[in-house]
């Protein structure tokens, strides 16, 4: 019974030793990881060197993919935010255009419109910027040859090792037999292992210099590439916000602007809902006015007006120099009265 329980204990040994085996070959990193002294403590130091750049630049290949991928989802919705962009351009340009320029609605709609255009063209040079200053040096970091050749010496350093491994159980197993049955053949064996491990000593070395200063290498220039085109990217992203927000403070203050001169217009008054008969006087302008449509009155200072009508809104209609329009009250100061007529008086 002792037996059986020996052989099912040696052969469960067994078969989670073929497990490992599996996984390693077909689950690795590519650079095997081992706690196992194979020759000697410098060896062993070069051992974890290797598996730590070949990690670190692996985990740096997976970020610049991470940065590749985001910035192809955000160009492909940067491209399809430009198309919609443009269509609602089109359509408030469109309405402004067809509506009433005297409308605050359409006015603005226009405006709006005009700046949409700028909108997305400065949308597009940043997605030009992520696609030729971001992605297209990181892909070609990713795919290109030193990440891979150091890569390669990493792993041809790793196979190298393991064979090391097994050939020092080997040795160990032909040492002992020596010691157990020592004839020439056993001798003969042992003496071949020791030279073949001598001589996988010295490639080992020689490999282990050459795959560490490659990795070294490619991992200071992915980290200062990764760098700079993450700088490159905030930079791209915050000239472009800040330009956007440029763009919409112009239209939002265009339309504010718009809309408090609509709301401050010389009101419109049709003489037939008010008599002929008017009380006039006359008046000196204090204050420049520069009229901006056809309804007003540019005045300059020191010239007078007769004032014909004054509206609670602020504003007051009369003639100066021949011309006759709305202009605001506070601009000019009453000088005398004029005796109320039924016709307009010649202008001063």
């Amino acid at each position: 019974m002792d037996a059986l329980r020996k052989q099912a204990s040696k052969f469960k040994v067994q078969v989670a030793k073929q497990q490992q085996a599996v996984i390693k070959q077909f689950g690795g990193t590519g650079y095997e990881s081992s706690d196992v002294m194979v020759i000697d403590e410098a060896e062993m130091q070069r051992h974890q060197q290797l598996e730590k750049l070949y990690r670190s630049t692996r985990a740096g290949r997976e970020f610049q993919k991470d940065i590749v991928k985001a910035g192809e989802v955000f160009t492909a919705i940067g491209y399809r935010h430009i198309e919609t962009g443009n269509k609602l351009s089109e359509d408030c340009c469109n309405y402004g255009a067809n509506n009433n320029n005297e409308n605050i609605l359409a006015k603005a709609s226009s405006i709006y419109g005009d700046a949409r255009k700028h909108v997305e063209k400065e949308q597009e040079d940043l997605i030009k910027l992520l696609s030729s200053q971001i992605l297209d040096p990181l892909r070609a970091m990713i795919t290109g040859p030193p990440l891979e050749d150091a890569r390669n010496l990493a792993q041809r350093y790793s196979r190298m090792r393991q064979e090391a491994e097994s050939l020092a159980a080997e040795i160990s197993r032909r040492r002992a037999r020596v010691r157990e049955f020592s004839n020439p053949e056993n001798v003969a064996k042992l003496h071949a292992s020791e030279a073949k491990m001598q001589e996988l000593k010295a490639n080992m070395a020689v490999l282990g210099k050459e795959a560490s200063a490659a990795l070294a290498a490619v991992e200071a220039q992915q980290q200062r590439l990764t760098l700079q085109r993450l700088v490159a990217m905030v930079e791209g992203e915050k000239t472009y916000h800040l330009r956007v927000a440029a763009i919409l403070g112009e239209v939002e203050t265009e339309v504010i602007t718009e809309k408090q001169r609509k709301e401050s217009a010389p009101p419109l008054i049709s003489s037939e809902n008010h008599p002929e008969k008017s009380s006039f006087f006359l008046a000196e302008a204090v204050h420049s006015f520069s009229a901006a449509s056809e309804k007003e009155l540019s005045l300059s200072v020191g010239d007078y007006v007769v004032v014909r009508k004054v509206s609670p809104s602020g504003w007051s209609e009369g003639e100066c120099k021949g011309r006759a329009g709305w202009f605001p009250s506070s601009y000019v100061e009453k000088r005398q009265r004029i005796p109320t007529m039924n016709t307009v008086p010649e202008a001063v």
